[in-house]
């Protein structure tokens, strides 16, 4: 029965860049010890790249009899230059050959496996030592010939840039003390989760959440989180550190909900792993970067309907956490912007004229003892009634002066016949009856989940299932929605479309279905909205109960991802 679940989710886009797909892709590694620049030229750029040929190549297109060595020198000399606090540092090429294309997610451009008729492409990686530390790096790109390059730089591990293509000159300073504040001087350039720190309020019916993402290392400056000293944090104090931080944030970040101090119900902290495309929590636990680790933080509170108004005041600003980015999210999308000392309340308002509250499908109730009478009774009616119609012709025919009272019984006899033949009828389902009645019942299963209290959803579901199934419904769907991978994020149901429906009739006034349905669910965290679709195949065992029809029997027959 495991396919009434709408399992895990995937992430909505946030932004998207074909600069991942450039022909020629170049990732620099910025490093205290030295810089390291891997580049992977796409055939079609060779000419803007000619000064990294072969020889016997160069001279094959006819650029000349240029020694290779010279021309190294050239392309690190004045085609891809690094200045360092204004002085140009001496690179050298490390190794050059051909190899596969890397392919590379379209949005994240992370690298994904090889497909099975890889591209072409020359990688070459070159290394600039490091003295010291600078403060700028300029990376100056002065090719002969027109290339587009797509890039990334990481100092230290920590992404500076989403994929951006690579311009004449990118100039970037350098924090090397935490590496994750390094930014160019282009906010252009600036990577999609630069803010150490971001806020979200979600409002949905009966409930109202507060998300915080923040570095530990950032919060280390407010609260000690035992981290001072370390590079990194082990598995074995992270229970500690997410102990401290709930109970520091617990003290910020005010909420009040309909213009009452709120107080949540349940707090929950997580690690992440965080990219454009999606956010996870980190499990198993695994020993963390300082610079780059970052919690989650879930606060959750209850409330009867929906809303009016909510808001949060953002009371943690410093040198370094001067603008906050955060959202309000309710059930029409997200309402960005940013917080700054000056305006510091997030605020949402509810500008839905009809909120949308969980709905049950109104299901039709089984036929009662006196439809199921009338339909096993309703061939015995029809032959009395077909044997006064004889019996009233015959007196006609006849010349009987009994005909009036026959005719009146024939007639009311045909009348009570035809009633009992409709409303027997009814006893059993037809096609369109039944395809309501599933759909209904499916419908309301997932919309029980829309409710919060435990108490209220089994209560929702139990109108919909029955016996022993009831219980493994209850806790598989509950199993189901809830996103483990995702901090405890629970999934709403978007909609329940049933596809196709066999059915015929079972035993004890039951419906036997072959049945294909397909659920839409979303849930909104960390910034993310994640969507799902599934299409389930099964076979359903209805059964009239208490005058209301119920689930009895669900047997999964398949599943699909759409």
């Amino acid at each position: 029965m495991y396919g009434l679940l709408p399992l895990s989710a995937s992430a909505d886009a946030i932004i998207r860049t074909q600069a991942m797909f450039a022909s020629t892709i170049a990732e620099i590694q910025v490093e205290e010890e030295a810089i390291r620049l891997d580049l992977e030229i796409g055939l079609q750029d060779l000419s803007a790249f000619r000064s990294l040929l072969p020889d016997e190549i160069h001279r094959r297109m006819e650029f000349g009899e240029t020694p290779f060595a010279a021309r190294v020198e050239r392309f690190l000399g004045q085609e891809f230059r690094i200045v360092a606090d204004g002085e140009p540092l001496s690179g050298r090429l490390l190794r050059i050959a051909p190899a596969e294309r890397v392919r590379r997610d379209d949005i994240t451009g992370e690298p994904l496996p090889v497909e099975d008729e890889p591209e072409t492409v020359i990688n070459a990686t070159f290394l600039w030592p490091l003295a010291a530390r600078p403060a700028q790096l300029d990376f100056q790109l002065a090719l002969p010939a027109s290339a587009a390059v797509g890039f990334v730089v990481y100092h230290e591990g920590i992404a500076v840039n989403d994929f951006r293509y690579m311009a004449a000159s990118q100039p970037l300073n350098l924090d090397w003390n935490d590496p994750w504040y390094s930014a160019f001087a282009s906010r252009g350039l600036r990577r999609q989760y630069y803010a150490p720190m971001t806020g979200f309020i979600y409002v949905e019916p009966y409930e109202v959440r507060k998300e915080i993402i923040a570095r530990p290392k950032d919060l280390q400056r407010y609260v000690d989180l035992g981290l001072a000293g370390r590079d990194t944090i082990p598995v074995e104090i992270q229970p500690e550190v997410r102990r401290k931080v709930i109970e520091f944030l617990s003290q910020h970040h005010p909420m009040t909900i309909d213009g009452e101090p709120a107080e949540p119900a349940a707090v929950r902290a997580d690690f992440l792993e965080r990219s454009l495309r999606t956010s996870r929590v980190i499990d198993p636990p695994e020993e963390l970067d300082l610079n780059a680790a970052i919690m989650g933080v879930k606060f959750i509170y209850p409330h009867e309907g929906f809303a009016d108004t909510a808001t949060m005041r953002w009371d943690l600003f410093d040198d370094k956490i001067q603008m906050v980015p955060v959202s309000a999210v309710d059930p029409t999308g997200p309402l960005p912007q940013f917080l700054e000392p000056d305006y510091d309340v997030l605020e949402w308002q509810n500008f839905i004229r009809i909120p949308v509250m969980p709905q049950l499908a109104d299901v039709s109730a089984p036929p009662g003892f006196v439809s199921r009478l009338l339909f096993y009774g309703r061939w015995l009616l029809a032959l009395v009634a077909a044997l006064m119609l004889l019996r009233f012709a015959r007196e006609v025919t006849g010349n009987k002066t009994g005909w009036v009272m026959s005719g009146t019984a024939a007639l009311a006899a045909t009348v009570i016949a035809a009633s009992a033949w409709w409303f027997g009828g009814q006893a059993r389902l037809d096609d369109t009856a039944a395809r309501d009645v599933v759909a209904g019942l499916l419908t309301n299963v997932y919309r029980a989940f829309d409710f919060r209290a435990e108490s209220d959803v089994y209560d929702v579901l139990e109108r919909s299932v029955d016996g022993d199934l009831l219980r493994e419904v209850y806790l598989e769907m509950r199993r189901g929605l809830v996103l483990a991978s995702q901090g405890g994020a629970s999934a709403r149901v978007k909609d329940v479309e049933l596809v196709e429906l066999q059915p015929e009739p079972a035993d004890d006034q039951g419906i036997r279905a072959r049945t294909t349905w397909r659920v839409r669910a979303a849930v909104g965290h960390w910034g993310h909205i994640h969507e799902r679709r599934n299409e389930y195949q099964a076979d359903l065992r209805l059964q009239p109960i208490d005058g209301a029809w119920k689930l009895v029997g669900v047997e999964i027959l398949d599943e699909v991802r759409l």
